[in-house]
């Protein structure tokens, strides 16, 4: 089997991001534009890549001081439980210590809690407001 790579701020292709956002969230395949965003918002972002297929993808926003939010953390459901999302969570988090953020902050729903506590995050109450 193919070795997964890890590529920061690697070109993205739209249409791939969205259908693997897609096929990760059980929903239908609609184009989002990825590049533009990640571009404008993200000190970062990495994608998991088996051979040229991307499998998995994480990005840090940021406020371009101390704080980055992790958002979007997503493996390709034929490749998960294989360590490729704590891997991405781990090259994000370095990533944003390296572009020099001294806080990293992710939300989830609960049933992700192991998952981000292994990755090293801990709990902490916030708020969240639906729009």
């Amino acid at each position: 089997m193919t070795e997964i790579e890890y590529r920061p701020r690697f070109p993205v292709d739209d249409d791939e991001l969205s259908a693997l956002h897609a096929k990760a969230f059980g929903s239908t395949a609609t184009t989002i534009p990825w590049a533009r965003r990640l571009e404008r918002h993200s000190l970062t972002w990495i994608g998991a890549f088996l051979g040229d297929r991307l499998v998995g993808f994480v990005h840090v926003c940021w406020d371009g001081g101390a704080h980055g939010f992790l958002l979007d953390t997503v493996v390709d459901p034929d490749h998960q439980r294989r360590g490729i999302g704590r891997r991405l969570a781990a090259s994000a988090i370095a990533e944003a210590r390296d572009g020099g953020c001294e806080w990293l902050h992710v939300d989830y729903e609960a049933r992700w809690d192991d998952f981000y506590r292994r990755c090293g995050f801990g709990a902490t109450k916030a708020g969240l407001l639906r729009l």
